[in-house]
């Protein structure tokens, strides 16, 4: 179990291929703090680390994760958002993020304010996942509100210090992320959904 809240930045410093799997090494300053079977976010993806080396450790994606989220996109150097899963006697800081990615989303819209930066994402006008005005998305790891939220396109607003710890930074239009919708909400969907079968 994940809250949103990025601990830190991994960078990429290489990519193995595995057959259709890929392990990623990364290097971060939460490496000497990680132990093997442990698991991590990666840009909101749960990641079990493999292996270990001074501030660098490995972690990898099976070929359906690689599929359905941003992680087959890295290169090396590219930047990662970074959470280990939260401790029992933390604070909950975020909200439930569980470390398995929905979908991924178009980054559509980038405007600077004074002291913000607002960011529009849109996602398949197929997909059976909703956003709610004012209610918790996760994008890249990142725990965040939604407003401006319609069938398949949400706004969010991301603060400096959230701009300057995270991949926002190095975000631009036309980049992928991966989502992970509020995970009350889609139960609460698939109720109503099995609902409306049931009376048909």
């Amino acid at each position: 179990m994940f809250t949103g809240i990025i601990e830190d930045r991994g960078r990429v410093v290489a990519i193995r291929p595995q057959g259709t799997n890929i392990t990623f090494e990364l290097e971060s300053r939460l490496a000497p703090e990680l132990r093997i079977d442990q698991s991590v976010a990666h840009n909101g993806v749960c990641l079990t680390v493999v292996a270990l080396s001074g501030d660098r450790y490995q972690v990898t994606a099976i070929e359906e994760t690689l599929k359905k989220t941003n992680l087959g996109q890295l290169q090396t150097g590219s930047w990662v958002n970074l959470e280990r899963c939260m401790p029992a006697n933390g604070r909950f800081d975020g909200h439930f993020v569980q470390g398995h990615v929905d979908e991924t989303a178009t980054c559509t819209g980038i405007q600077q304010q004074e002291g913000s930066w607002l960011f529009d994402f849109e996602y398949s006008a197929q997909s059976p996942n909703i956003t709610i005005e004012k209610g918790s998305i996760t994008i890249n790891g990142v725990s965040l509100t939604c407003f401006n939220s319609d069938e398949n396109r949400f706004r969010v607003a991301i603060i400096p210090y959230t701009f300057a710890h995270t991949t926002f930074e190095h975000l631009q239009l036309g980049d992928t992320v991966n989502l992970e919708f509020d995970v009350i909400g889609k139960y609460l969907q698939k109720i109503i959904h099995n609902q409306k079968i049931f009376r048909t």
